[in-house]
């Protein structure tokens, strides 16, 4: 008789994404994921491939919860303009929020693993290539209703908005100062 499994995936991919949050995907150890989702390490190994098949399940799930946020905020009601206000604030906001300074797990990815690691760098670039298309949407719709500069490049200012809130993300890991960050925010909405 087949044993059933004793864990819910979704449950174990939730908390694994945590801990590859918090330590980064080098410094998670196996060790790690099983004391973080309470199963033996042959349950870990038998539910995933291992510790690679897992944090590529994690960035899956990060983008589905976490960027998705960001994502309905510049796709959701609201003039354009105060749709990107409002992603950048949300991401002012996430930042000083963070106390623990984990700061965004697709970002801590592209910059421990990014061109190394062809499987996390590729689960990345979509994430990004999302918020991008995001950014971008709402800026030439902006640029519709005549909120944004008409010359303005809605692909280069979709880049820079994106490099904005990941320049963000990565400055409060060292420097969570919501004054900066905040002048942050308002200098890219004035470059719009």
């Amino acid at each position: 008789m087949a044993r059933t499994k004793s864990f819910d995936p979704d449950d174990a991919v939730a908390k694994a994404m945590e801990v590859f949050w918090s330590k980064g995907y080098a410094r998670t150890t196996p060790q790690n994921l099983v004391d973080a989702i309470g199963i033996g390490r042959g349950s870990l190994y038998n539910a995933f491939t291992g510790k690679h098949d897992l944090f590529e399940r994690a960035l899956r799930r990060y983008q589905a919860q976490e960027t998705a946020r960001l994502i309905n905020l510049l796709d959701g009601p609201g003039s354009p303009r105060q749709r990107v206000h409002a992603a950048l604030t949300l991401v002012l906001e996430a930042a000083c929020a963070d106390t623990d300074r984990r700061g965004c797990l697709a970002t801590n990815a592209a910059v421990e693993l990014g061109g190394d690691d062809e499987a996390a760098t590729l689960l990345v670039r979509r994430i990004f290539d999302r918020q991008h298309d995001a950014f971008r949407g709402a800026i030439e719709e902006g640029q519709r209703a005549r909120e944004f500069a008409a010359d303005l490049d809605p692909r280069a200012a979709a880049d820079f908005l994106l490099a904005t809130i990941n320049g963000m993300r990565v400055l409060a890991k060292v420097d969570p100062h919501p004054a900066r960050l905040a002048a942050l925010a308002e200098t890219a909405m004035r470059a719009l």
